[in-house]
């Protein structure tokens, strides 16, 4: 903060005052502060000063909890809460630091940072501490240990810093610019120019960085270029502190009098959206420190400097009875925090004493702290008496001196017979990156070991893991990650490997023995791919969704059903979702979600995985339910009882996940609200119990449908916020159950990990096992318990394992509101009945269709598969056979797995995201045709999206209405693309060229010409594609595509969407015409089409020899038509 207008008496500390090694006291100390106080020699306080036992700790109020002194006489510049760890550190005036550990304040270290100059901030990182002093930056441990200590420029005088990200940190002070520091690498590398007299505090938002200056002033300043995008003049005299929240910032400062600066009692509030001032907020004390404090609501903490503490909204009117006053031991307030849970507030004044204040007994300085690492406690040295009677005495324990005579542990060579140890193996990293050259073999240094170090096995049981460690060698080359032993093949995350020829020689069959089609990896943002499977193996939704066709031009229901309908045509090729992903990537929902990944963040694993799925999970539902909810339900989706397949307002979408629901609002004054509201989907609630108790997955599933919680609420009749408690009813169960585990933490994977021990042990139990919890069973038992002639008479003791998850779940709505979740098995329907006929009583059983998992790996941040059980009428129209089956989808691998190990979770490497019970039956319920919603009017002339297009230009002619294609004519096509991402490749040790990521392209230029009739070769398409991404290469000498041709606004190019030309093309498929063109493979996989084979004429492949290469465009035109193609740009 600035010092600037401070009370003057802070100039009579001394100099000698801020040595914290001069064990003298200081002359100003107040005698009342040592008062039950013991000190050591050095003058350092032994205890806390505790508050009265009479105070009493309220909920939801803030009360003194303890104090304590962290050193004596010389004043607290700095406190900071630990944002790792419960720890509340401290600074103090003579470069001192003290850090405490928990809400009782017990010192848990304390050293010198600087021993001249006071430290001005402190920032808490995963490993260690920054300090900040006038021009020096320190890290260091917890325990004192010094990181690294940067020395700045002499004449540099810093007052704040700021973590931009884990490796990046802004300083800031009273010069004309602020430095950016690489943590990693301890250098300066960027410094940024500012205004004079400098700043004084940082903050930062997802929108800007926030610079407080001295001056008075606030400006936002750019997140990448750190220039100045709006600026806000506060004070006339000096800022004292600011904070943001929000869209708003709140700030406190002085004002120029006659006498000199004067402490304003208007608080600044500034609206981040208008980018103006709103309202001033004046309140009732001498502001010198601020904070939101955002629980319930954005409420700020406004403290003075004499201790008085006032509470009140920033939008609001300040209230004096809102005012509480902190007790200091010295006459000044010196600094002021608040904890990341927002529970404690620590306050530090000028004798050098720390306040904690909290607002429950036990207060949490972090909603999840890590375990703080405490000091072994001193082992005194001492020789243990012994007991000679003892047979088994060690005599290792009796010290011996050094001699040189022979050992009797030294047997002769007569007796005994050398062992050497046998040389380790290979490390695995370089086994599978070597590469040979005659008989040597080069690879890089892999780093796992220091140099010249090798490691030796002493345990010869250890050999046995030998072989996970060694690389396997895979169809397509060493591949494998080593570091994976734990994970089967299958499972791991699978990548394309790229030649000169690109995907042409790639073999996919070798992943895909089946017909059904996988999904392309490669593309930004593929981490759906998953989903996208599962959806489409929903046949409601599938035919729902290729029914939908509307006008919008990023409408991913249209998108996703262009996407179906290519996976439906595919016998087993896989697809690229190109076109549906690029769609994705302009919403702005998904952006705000954080649901578009960076090319860097994906390729490095930043993304936790499983939450991202779980937040696509439900941005996808919502969106297709708003999309379906903007046009009129088509006819085709009716009842097959004639009555309406969802009601009116509601969608399709709707009508299959949503569930109604009542939230019941009860208030401690005895008034009830209740409202009606419905969701998609569901999130798991697990019970906090560590006691091991056995919950069956429908228990957990009830609490999290029907869940009750107490929270602060508004109360109408109350007229303020009050504790209440919220019930949760289900009125109308959905035919898609579709649940998010929400396993985010250790906490909910000990959770599965124990129910899954439990609900094996029962399972062994239930059919004649024992299970005991000292003894292990051999290989040979469990044999025998799985064997028929044994006792257990159920799946084997594998299919057991890691099993929680039931198959089915049973539900049924009682007349009370009330809802019952049991587990449902075979056996209980055999009891109870079929299902069918329950349903009738309100009894609903849903079964398990889908499992979404995260496939941990910690170098590349796992991957996400789906195992998904593929009904009756997808294997008729692939195989032409009616079974059901559970497949495992690993983006363009899939292979049959067997039920059991779609429910089967390791913990270790093996984590649940995402669950869909479907209820029995649902396909009979609903009309599943599908109707091509593609009509022959999107062939005829539409108008362009270029301003500057003029008819004169025209290249091409429409069809007319008596022009329509019809089956077996003839199409010409061609199409020019534009780079989007260059390609990533590397230079092997041997000098080949390996590529790590292919190009990705984008259609620009689409052209059909007409094959037949009196306009034969003369376009009827010939359409220039707008893109709103950035194009890195136009590729202009091949396809003649120039930079502005794509641009609506100086285009004079026929300009249209990409999904007006891919409807043309689509409709030209269905109907079933033949295109003739050169290399039209490559061009359909980038336009995302596909094209049954019979349709397609290509020149490639016509005039391809066997065994001998592709012959181009430019040698046929040549050959054939004396015609000179790709000569210049013009010529195109």
């Amino acid at each position: 903060m600035n010092f600037e207008g401070l009370d003057p008496g802070l100039a009579e500390y001394a100099p000698a005052m801020h040595s914290a090694l001069d064990p003298v006291l200081d002359a100003h100390l107040n005698p009342s502060l040592l008062q039950n106080v013991e000190l050591d020699p050095e003058g350092v306080a032994l205890e806390a000063l505790p508050v009265q036992e009479s105070v009493h700790i309220m909920e939801g109020v803030y009360s003194e909890l303890h104090s304590v002194v962290a050193e004596v006489g010389v004043p607290v510049s700095v406190s900071h809460f630990d944002l790792h760890e419960e720890m509340l550190w401290v600074g103090s005036h003579g470069g001192h630091a003290t850090s405490f550990f928990g809400p009782a304040l017990e010192r848990y270290s304390s050293f010198q940072v600087n021993g001249s100059d006071d430290i001005r901030q402190i920032q808490s990182l995963e490993n260690g501490i920054l300090f900040l002093t006038k021009n020096n930056l320190k890290y260091m441990a917890r325990g004192g240990l010094i990181i690294f200590d940067y020395l700045l420029d002499e004449n540099e005088d810093m007052h704040s810093l700021l973590l931009t990200d884990s490796s990046t940190l802004l300083v800031g002070g009273l010069q004309n610019h602020i430095l950016e520091i690489d943590l990693n690498t301890v250098q300066e590398t960027q410094k940024y120019a500012v205004e004079t007299p400098g700043v004084t505090i940082m903050r930062q938002t997802n929108r800007f960085f926030f610079c407080g200056h001295t001056s008075g002033k606030v400006s936002l300043r750019d997140l990448r270029t750190f220039k100045v995008e709006h600026e806000f003049d506060a004070f006339s005299g000096s800022l004292s502190d600011f904070d943001v929240h929000g869209n708003l910032l709140a700030a406190c400062g002085f004002s120029s009098r006659l006498t000199g600066l004067a402490c304003d009692r208007f608080l600044k509030v500034y609206d981040l959206r208008m980018m103006r001032a709103i309202t001033p907020l004046q309140v009732h004390v001498d502001p010198a420190f601020l904070r939101f404090i955002p629980t319930y609501t954005s409420r700020l903490a406004i403290i003075s400097q004499s201790g008085q503490c006032q509470f009140c909204e920033p939008t609001g009117l300040a209230n004096p009875a809102d005012i509480f006053h902190v007790n200091p031991v010295g006459p000044l307030l010196m600094t002021f925090d608040v904890s990341a849970s927002k529970q404690a507030l620590a306050f530090g004044d000028s004798e050098g004493c720390v306040h904690l204040w909290t607002d429950s007994p036990e207060p949490s300085f972090n909603p999840y702290s890590r375990e703080t690492e405490f000091a072994l406690p001193c082992l005194v040295d001492s020789l243990p008496p012994l007991d000679w009677s003892q047979d088994l005495l060690p005599l290792s324990l009796i010290p011996v001196p050094l001699t040189t005579d022979t050992l009797l542990s030294d047997w002769p060579a007569a007796n005994s017979a050398p062992a050497p140890r046998r040389a380790p193996p290979v490390d695995a990293e370089i086994l599978r990156t070597m590469k040979k050259v005659g008989f040597i073999g080069y690879a890089p240094n892999p780093r796992t070991r220091l140099r010249n170090q090798i490691p030796y096995r002493l345990k010869e049981s250890d050999s046995e893991f030998d072989s996970f460690s060694q690389v396997t060698e895979s169809p397509v080359g060493r591949e494998e990650e080593p570091h994976l032993h734990m994970v089967s093949k299958k499972y791991r995350k699978v990548t394309i490997k790229y030649s000169k020829l690109g995907l042409e020689d790639f073999d996919f069959k070798h992943y895909n023995k089946t017909l059904f089609a996988g999904l392309e990896p490669h593309i930004p943002n593929a981490y759906c791919n998953c989903m996208i499977q599962v959806l489409y193996f929903l046949e409601p939704v599938r035919c729902l969704i290729q029914n939908h066709l509307c006008q919008k031009e990023f409408c991913l229901a249209c998108e996703l059903g262009f996407l179906f309908h290519m996976l439906d045509l595919s016998r087993g090729d896989p697809c690229q979702g190109n076109n549906f992903l690029r769609a994705f990537r302009t919403i702005p929902e998904a952006s705000a979600l954080g649901l578009i990944l960076a090319d860097s963040d994906e390729a490095s694993g930043k993304g936790n995985l499983a939450r991202l799925i779980q937040r696509w999970n439900r941005f996808i539902l919502t969106q297709l339910h708003q999309d379906m909810q903007e046009l009129e339900i088509p006819q085709a989706y009716r009842g097959a009882g004639g009555s309406s397949f969802c009601s009116s307002g509601d969608s399709v979408i709707g009508q299959l996940f949503s569930c109604e629901m009542e939230n019941c609002s009860l208030c401690r004054c005895g008034s009830e609200t209740v409202r009606a509201s419905s969701t998609l989907l569901f999130t798991l609630s697990y019970p906090d119990d560590k006691t091991g108790k056995n919950y069956d997955f429908a228990q957990v599933l009830k609490r999290s449908i029907c869940l009750d919680q107490n929270t602060q609420a508004w109360c109408d009749t109350c007229e303020k916020y009050q504790p209440t408690i919220q019930t949760r009813n289900i009125r109308h169960l959905p035919d898609i159950l579709v649940i998010n585990c929400e396993v985010n933490s250790s906490k909910e994977a000990d959770f599965w990990r124990m129910q899954a021990e439990v609900a094996f042990k029962m399972a062994v139990k239930k059919h004649g096992g024992e299970i005991s919890k000292n003894k292990e069973f051999a290989l040979a038992d469990w044999k025998e318990l799985g064997s028929p002639e044994g006792v257990l008479v159920c799946p084997s003791i594998e299919e057991l394992k890691n099993v929680w998850l039931p198959f089915s779940i049973r539900m049924k709505m009682t007349k009370n509101k009330g809802l019952d979740v049991c587990n449902w098995t075979d056996g209980d329907e055999m009891q109870w009945g079929p299902a069918r006929a329950e349903e009738e009583h309100g009894v609903c059983v849903y079964d398990l269709m889908a499992t979404v998992v995260h496939i941990l790996d910690s170098r590349t941040g796992g991957s996400l598969v789906a195992h998904i059980k593929v009904g009756e009428t997808y294997h008729q129209r692939k195989e032409g056979v009616t079974h059901q089956q559970w497949y495992l989808f690993n983006d363009f691998l899939i292979e049959p797995i067997d039920k059991h190990e779609a429910v089967q979770f390791d913990m270790n490497w093996k984590v649940p995201a995402i669950l869909y019970y479907v209820k029995r039956n649902l396909n009979s319920r609903y009309n599943l045709n599908i109707k091509n919603p593609i009509e022959a009017s999107v062939l005829l002339a539409e108008a362009s999206l270029a301003r500057k297009q003029r008819k004169t230009h025209t290249t091409f002619i429409p069809l007319m209405l008596n022009e329509m294609p019809q089956i077996g004519d003839l199409v010409g096509l061609d199409a020019e693309f534009v780079t989007l991402n260059e390609e990533e490749a590397e230079l092997r040790s041997d000098g080949t060229k390996s590529t790590i990521k292919p190009s990705q392209m984008s259609v620009a230029r689409i052209t059909c010409v007409r094959g037949q009739g009196p306009n034969e070769g003369i376009p009827f398409i010939d359409d220039y594609i707008s893109t709103q991404e950035q194009v890195v290469d136009y590729l202009t000498q091949y396809s003649g595509i120039k930079p502005g041709d794509l641009d609506a606004k100086i285009s004079s190019k026929h300009l249209t969407t990409l999904k007006s030309t891919y409807l043309k093309l689509r409709f030209l498929i269905d109907i079933g015409v033949k295109f003739v063109g050169h290399g039209l493979q490559k061009d359909f996989r980038v336009i995302n089409l596909m094209v049954p084979k019979d349709q397609v004429l290509d020149t490639v492949y016509l005039f391809h020899m066997p065994r001998k290469r592709m012959i181009s465009l430019r040698f046929l035109a040549w050959y054939f038509l004396d015609a000179a193609v790709f000569s210049s740009v013009l010529a195109l």
